[in-house]
C-alpha cells in the first residue's frame, strides 16, 4: 500500500486555493456586468467574467484531480 503524495497535494491544495477567491471575484463582475445593462461595462466584463468563470471551473476541477491522483495514486 502506497503513502499519500505530498508534493502533489500540495499543488491540489493551492489549485483549490486559489479558486477559492476566483470564484468570488467572477461572481461579483458577472453580476456588476447584468446590473449595468444599458452602459458600455456589460461589453467589457461580460466576456471577462465567462472567461473567468471557466478558468475557475477548469482550476476547481484540476485541483481535486490531483488531490484524488495523491492520495488514491492512480
Amino acid at each position: 500500500m502506497s503513502h499519500t503524495n505530498k508534493a502533489l497535494l500540495l499543488k491540489g491544495l493551492k489549485r483549490l486555493a486559489i479558486c477559492i477567491p476566483l470564484v468570488v471575484l467572477t461572481t461579483y463582475i458577472l453580476t456588476f456586468s447584468f446590473l449595468n445593462k444599458e452602459t458600455i461595462p456589460l461589453y467589457i466584463f461580460l466576456p471577462l467574467g465567462i472567461i473567468a468563470m471557466g478558468i475557475t471551473i477548469f482550476l476547481l476541477f484540476s485541483g481535486i484531480k490531483i488531490i484524488l491522483k495523491a492520495v488514491f495514486g492512480y
